[in-house]
């Protein structure tokens, strides 16, 4: 089994967090979307013949793009890649971008997931990180895609905005639960360098939320939805029983995957690659027929580092057997050594040979993961 993950550059406005790889230029998109093509026939054996079971578009903007972009997009993939009956096709899509008729066409195409970037219910917030929609507008979009026959729908919110109160957070929870999706991605706000949110809180323009408020707000989220019948299956993902988002839960497997479009990464359990980070140099590498993506070998240490990594962030942890067999004693040894201290403390725990987070140790995790990965032989 294995993934292609599609990256659509484009965005109408660039919202104040935000430090993807998109641009507001529409110029080239003609030619991007002809070089993105261009590349699914480089990279079609890639995969060695696997069996694509998720295809993501992400970005960026894809609700951007007409139907018709998007069905020449999956032509190609279908053209040059043996696709897994029931793959789960996923497409990003803000809400501005969606109404009855598009989703109508979006369903008719294959797309059978919808991953909606809504962010805020609050409209305040909402104009403050610029982001284009209204809540009004978000409610509209989710009840569209069901008329429109989408049942297997996700929403990303964003807790810690600048100014947000605990209350105002658990009215974000409440609103969205409310609105029957199957899976809600929340994530915890964090200034990258560079993005204007972080210029403006170097100004002193913005105050960050404190870390008891943020701890507090990821807490009530845990509740409410796991108290509403969603399972949490990762960090910051949770779901409808069934719901999983397969495309991510993928990633979190380690098993591998393809990335088409400037700035995508790629994986094949030995190697990872990244394309470049630019529309013009992208379309001019491949159309001259030069090498458009950095490539680095991994190491048994890089394999081990990226297991603990991606597989503690999940429900399920990390497999000792697992990692017994693929690292050997040595490295699994290591891992358990380094595990004790945040066991004694609650913040881990071993159940059926996986090493977990406990709810607490969840708001460490960044910690706990960087001293349970290797930093030399």
């Amino acid at each position: 089994m294995a993934g292609i993950y599609i990256h659509i550059p484009y965005c109408k406005t660039k919202c104040s967090y935000c430090d993807f790889f998109s641009g507001t230029n529409f110029g080239q998109q003609s030619e991007l979307l002809d070089t993105m093509k261009a590349e699914i026939i480089l990279q079609k054996d890639y995969l060695g013949g696997a069996a694509v079971s998720t295809i993501y578009f992400g970005g960026g903007t894809p609700s951007t793009l007409s139907v018709s972009q998007i069905q020449e997009i999956m032509n190609s993939v279908r053209e040059n890649f043996r696709i897994e009956e029931g793959c789960e096709i996923t497409l990003e899509a803000n809400p501005e971008d969606l109404n009855l008729t598009y989703l109508e066409e979006l369903k008719k195409s294959g797309i059978n997931r919808l991953s909606m970037g809504i962010q805020s219910f609050d409209n305040e917030q909402l104009k403050f990180i610029r982001r284009r929609h209204t809540a009004e507008t978000a409610v509209d979009a989710v009840k569209d895609a069901q008329t429109a026959g989408f049942d297997n729908i996700s929403i990303d919110l964003i807790y810690g905005l600048p100014n947000q109160s605990l209350q105002s957070w658990k009215c974000q929870i409440d609103k969205a639960l409310t609105l029957n999706v199957q899976h809600i991605s929340a994530y915890g706000l964090t200034y990258e360098m560079g993005t204007l949110l972080w210029k403006q809180l170097q100004k002193g323009e913005v105050i960050q939320v404190d870390d008891e408020t943020m701890n507090a707000m990821y807490a009530y989220l845990a509740e409410a939805c796991t108290g509403n019948g969603f399972e949490q299956y990762e960090i910051s993902n949770f779901a409808v029983p069934g719901y999983r988002s397969r495309h991510n839960s993928a990633y979190w497997k380690q098993q591998p995957y393809l990335g088409i479009g400037p700035s995508a990464h790629s994986y094949n359990m030995e190697s990872r690659q990244w394309n470049v980070s630019s529309i013009s140099k992208y379309c001019n590498l491949i159309v001259t027929g030069k090498c458009w993506y950095e490539k680095e070998l991994l190491s048994e240490q890089d394999k081990y580092n990226d297991f603990v990594m991606v597989s503690l962030r999940t429900v399920e942890g990390i497999d000792l057997k697992k990692a017994k067999a693929i690292f050997g004693k040595k490295r699994t040894e290591y891992c358990l050594k380094s595990a004790e201290k945040y066991i004694e403390k609650k913040l881990l725990y071993i159940n059926n040979e996986s090493l977990r987070l406990t709810h607490a140790g969840i708001l460490i995790s960044d910690q706990i993961i960087t001293e349970l990965i290797m930093c030399g032989d």
